[in-house]
């Protein structure tokens, strides 16, 4: 799944896409971030998707501030990772998430494009400033 955010200069906030991917613990993921992030008044979520594909067209459609991306979504395999990174990084700033902070994960986070890889036990304490630093870079070099 994915957080979007719409342009905080429109509306004085940061707007998010969230991207979280599969059900079960994820679902718990997605509800907790949604709840941190619906908790901040500067911070408006304008969209959630279930896979790239759907992250993609929302975030041409939105136009958000920054995407938090979940890495292991279900279509990652049938999906071009340069797709991905060229539609997301040219209008967002991304924030990518995952349970794994490896090598491994470290590198598809660059392949995507993201400006941080945050773990998601670790998204209590940090999602929140991640958020806003990477809005006011965005609003920086718009």
């Amino acid at each position: 799944m994915a957080i979007l955010l719409v342009p905080g200069a429109l509306l004085g906030q940061t707007n998010v896409i969230t991207t979280v991917a599969g059900r079960g613990v994820a679902g718990v993921t997605l509800r907790g971030i949604r709840q941190l992030l619906q908790s901040q008044a500067e911070i408006e979520i304008v969209g959630e998707a279930a896979n790239f594909a759907q992250t993609i067209q929302m975030t041409n459609g939105l136009n958000p501030q920054v995407v938090i991306l979940d890495l292991h979504m279900p279509d990652q395999k049938t999906i071009s990772l340069q797709d991905v990174k060229s539609h997301l990084n040219r209008r967002s700033q991304v924030l990518a998430i995952s349970v794994w902070n490896d090598e491994e994960s470290r590198e598809l986070a660059e392949t995507f494009g993201a400006a941080v890889l945050l773990d998601k036990t670790d998204l209590g304490n940090r999602l929140i400033t991640t958020i806003m630093q990477l809005s006011r870079e965005r609003c920086a070099s718009a």
